[in-house]
């Protein structure tokens, strides 16, 4: 074998006679063979007190030169059309900023990232075709005008769409970054909220596994792609979910992590490398690490290298100084790199500086990065990390390797001129100030080529399916069983879970239903699903649960239709996003339900929500324990009287707060029709409590208040006195039923209203709103709450278990002249019985009708003394410090 000595060996010969030994046992046994005698030793070290570092290997390529596969294709013709694509990414962002509006833009990270990308394009990224469901790919999200840049070669984009690069309100514009809401049939996964990519990417693919494993759909080694930076890698999303792809062995997996130490205001731990941190980090994690730090220009040196000496060099530098290299130039390289020992200066003495400064690195070099993917997409049983080093700003002169190069948007003109140069571009000097953009003729060697390319590979990336086929939507009379009401106690969550038994049952839906827990299926009552639905395993169960003997027992299965995926929201919620996409992804429609502790979804994962509406996602999210009131004795962390206000900034996020199992039986139907029959881009978000109460059967011709947020569930008796108007939602409309009970005592007549979504209607009162103002000479529209309450008569009170402000997102379209009082759970929650939380919050029945008193006595319809005599008797206490301030 060759004779590569380690700098500073105390006994060379000694240590090529184990080297020697270990290739023989190679060559004459087997690899496995040798795997197993070093496994043997690494054990035997430890007992003989030698502690060995398993988890790094040598700084240099995974993958030796002698290993390398052949790169089909012509290179000299990728190259040009790589410098294309180099060219016009730098025009896009360098002429959306040739004026005053400041759009921005990133010129480093596409510089750095070209030749991984290309070679992907070239070589790899399967599109899906009648044959292949195609790869998926998560693009950084700063690199998008390269991404751009290609499509406009390919003739996908025009010129006008390049123009306009971050002007998109015209409708002619192209999306600063990956985003499938703005651009539906283009980009798939949004990336740019940094580190979501990632732990996307890994459910994506463990969503993918299980739906081969379902029967969904076929093995055809399609992969999941995810490119990344360096610095986003601190993220922890990032990371987070790097150990389920390695104990899942997600070989569908393959990340690409652009190591170009760019961090937005400097190099990524410049003080390490960050490059074996992520090895050590992903190999323990179970992952095949493929290393891509050096180019074919280094090959001779390091075939050389006989005294170790280079080697040990490359491993010592840190990567602050390997930026200082490539910034510096050939001169300091040769100083301050090969002239830390006479060893190295001698290897390179016949290297001129340029050629020193030209010495390449392993991410630049198309033929190590297509040896990495073709290893990558021959790994089984793993997922896969590719860490390919890069220089940040590459080929950007002024700006290469520079602290600041994230947020370059121009280059000066010497700059630009160089880079024109650098990469063969047709354009005089005059030329050039215009920044034109630049394709080749369709009959060109670089056109056919590409498209070439692409056909052999399926077509055109990226690209988007927006449509899938309808799934069957049930009518409301198939889920009788729900509508009837229960008049033994059950609580809203119950009342979910037996709404997901009847759709698991209905033919052609029942198999599409996902039931997605974070780690509470038995808390929420849904135990009874896992002997009948299983929880999906990759493995099956490789045990007997202790629980076999019981009716409800823990079962796991290949096979299974639950995804639970452990104390770990942030994964579910991915887990939900990947299922929620499954109809534009795969075209096959999955209709996931995903329940949780409310406090513990918008708040913990609100960037995922965000993502998920951007993703186009369809869905149910279901926020179980729902209320600042209604999980008594957890306290403060648990109490959610915020999810609504939350779920209320996403846009194509529908929002409800049903009471009644009837009322979530319409609410889903609804869902189901919007989502899987008229495949709308939303998805719904029903907060569910674990409070027991009978429920009612369904009033006749509620159906549409229901959906459109409220309708009147009990109309005031007729007679003498005066009227309120009492409306409510969630667990608190039965404190609001109470209080009606209460002014009853007092004289008072009442109508109830059951408000289902404060959202939707504040939504839908704007869209009116809108209208009438942009439309003065058409009769005026009215909005659904100001239609229900405009024959109404009295104040208006309205009580939530939510904060004030859930609920006064209507005040503005309640009828001119009416009192409208809002009552919420504003502060922190704290540990106590529902009763005591509610008296504390002041939205029991006592202070609802209180209120109602209050606003009745404001307006002359009732005394003083008659107020402060219910005040007493009621136990309101004006002395009480304010919930928000306790």
């Amino acid at each position: 074998m060759a004779r590569h000595r380690h700098y500073g060996d105390t006994d060379h010969a000694e240590t090529q006679e184990w080297l020697d030994a270990l290739a023989s046992v190679v060559e004459n046994e087997s690899p496995e063979r040798a795997r197993q005698l070093l496994e043997k030793l690494l054990a035997l070290a430890p007992d003989l007190g030698v502690t060995i570092d398993r988890l790094n290997t040598p700084y240099v390529n995974t993958i030796p030169r002698e290993r390398e596969p052949l790169m089909p294709g012509d290179p000299s013709l990728e190259w040009k059309l790589r410098s294309l694509v180099r060219w016009n990414a730098l025009a896009i962002v360098m002429r959306a900023n040739q004026n005053d509006d400041e759009l921005g833009g990133h010129i480093a990270t596409f510089a750095s990232s070209a030749t991984l990308y290309d070679v992907g394009f070239n070589h790899f990224f399967r599109a899906p075709d009648a044959s292949h469901g195609g790869d998926l790919i998560y693009y950084q999200g700063h690199s998008a005008p390269g991404i751009y840049a290609r499509s406009f070669l390919e003739g996908r984009l025009t010129e006008a769409q390049l123009e306009n690069f971050r002007r998109e309100v015209g409708g002619e514009g192209l999306s600063s970054y990956p985003h499938p809401w703005l651009m539906p049939d283009y980009w798939q996964f949004p990336t740019v909220s940094m580190g979501l990519g990632p732990i996307m990417a890994i459910y994506q693919a463990h969503v993918m596994k299980y739906m081969i494993n379902r029967g969904f759909v076929p093995e055809q080694n399609r992969k999941v792609w995810a490119f990344l930076g360096d610095g986003e890698m601190d993220e922890p999303e990032s990371l987070g979910a790097i150990a389920l792809a390695g104990r899942e062995k997600l070989d569908n997996l393959i990340f690409v992590i652009n190591c170009n130490l760019q961090r937005l205001d400097g190099p990524v731990r410049g003080n390490g490398k960050i490059i074996q941190e992520l090895e050590s980090v992903f190999r323990g994690a179970g992952w095949k690490v493929i290393k891509v730090i050096w180019g074919k220009k280094w090959d001779p040196l390091l075939a050389r290298d006989e005294s170790g000496a280079l080697r040990q060099r490359m491993n010592e530098a840190v990567d602050g100084e390997y930026q200082a290299f490539k910034n510096r130039g050939g001169a300091y390289t040769r100083e301050k790199f090969f002239g830390k020992y006479p060893e190295l200066a001698e290897l390179v003495k016949d290297l001129s500086d340029d050629e020193i400064a030209a010495l390449d690195r392993g991410g630049h070099d198309p033929f190590k990065v297509y040896a990495a993917y073709a290893e990558a997409m021959a790994a089984k049983g793993q997922p896969v990390v590719i860490l390919a080093k890069t220089v940040k700003g590459y080929a950007t002169g002024a700006g290469q390797a520079v602290n600041k190069t994230h947020q370059l948007k121009s280059l000066d003109l010497p700059s630009l001129k160089q880079f024109r140069d650098r990469f063969d571009m047709p354009f005089t000097d005059e030329q050039l100030e215009q920044l034109p953009f630049y394709r080749p003729a369709d009959d060109s060697p670089e056109m056919r080529y590409l498209r070439e390319r692409r056909e052999k590979l399926g077509g055109y990336l990226p690209q988007r399916r927006m449509k899938s086929r309808a799934l069957p939507v049930p009518t409301l009379d198939q889920l009788s069983t729900i509508t009837t009401g229960s008049e033994r106690p059950i609580s809203t969550t119950m009342a979910i879970v037996r709404l997901m038994g009847v759709l698991l049952k209905l033919e052609g839906l029942g198999e599409r239903i996902v039931p997605i827990v974070p780690d509470e299926a038995r808390t929420f009552g849904m135990e009874g699903m896992f002997r009948q639905l299983g929880i999906y395993s990759s493995v099956g169960q490789l045990y007997e649960p202790e629980d076999s003997g019981q009716l409800m027992y823990y079962r796991e299965d290949l096979k299974g239709q639950i995804l639970e995926e452990g104390i770990n929201e942030a994964g579910a919620m991915s887990a939900w996003v990947a299922c929620a996409t499954a109809y534009s992804v795969h075209d096959q429609p999955l209709v996931p339900f995903y329940l949780y502790y409310s406090m513990f979804g918008f708040q913990r994962i609100g960037d995922l929500a965000w993502a998920a509406g951007d993703s186009r996602a369809r869905g149910f999210l279901i926020g179980a324990t729902a209320g600042r009131t209604t999980l008594n004795g957890e306290g403060l962390q648990h109490e959610d009287g915020h999810s609504h206000i939350l779920a209320a900034t996403i846009p194509n996020c529908i929002a409800y707060d049903p009471t009644y199992s009837y009322e979530i039986a319409v609410i889903v139907q609804d869902g189901l029709r919007r989502m899987y029959g008229e495949q709308e881009d939303v998805y719904y978000y029903l907060t569910v409590m674990n409070e027991n109460y009978p429920h009612p059967a369904m009033p006749v011709g509620c159906e549409e208040g229901i959906r459109r947020g409220i309708y009147r569930l009990q109309a005031a008796k007729k007679g003498k006195g005066p009227e309120v108007q009492l409306m409510g939602g969630g667990t608190i409309l039965r404190e609001v039923e109470a209080a009606a009970v209460l002014l009853a005592e007092e004289g008072v007549r009442a109508s109830i209203w059951s408000a289902t979504s404060f959202t939707e209607l504040r939504r839908e009162a704007q869209e009116v709103e809108r209208w009438n103002l942009l439309n003065p000479e058409q009769k005026p529209r009215v909005a659904w709450v100001s239609s229900q309450l405009a024959g109404s008569k009295g104040p208006i009170i309205a009580a939530t278990d939510y904060m004030k402000v859930h609920a006064d997102q209507i005040r503005a379209y309640v009828p001119a002249g009416r009192s409208y009082r809002v009552l919420g759970t504003d502060g922190f929650g704290r540990s106590d019985s529902r009763a005591q939380l509610r008296r504390h919050f002041e939205v029991d029945a006592a202070h609802v009708a209180y209120a109602a008193l209050a606003s009745l006595h404001e307006a002359g319809d009732i005394t003083t003394d008659k107020l402060l005599a219910a005040r007493a008797r009621w136990g309101v206490d004006p002395s009480q410090i304010a919930a928000a301030n306790a």
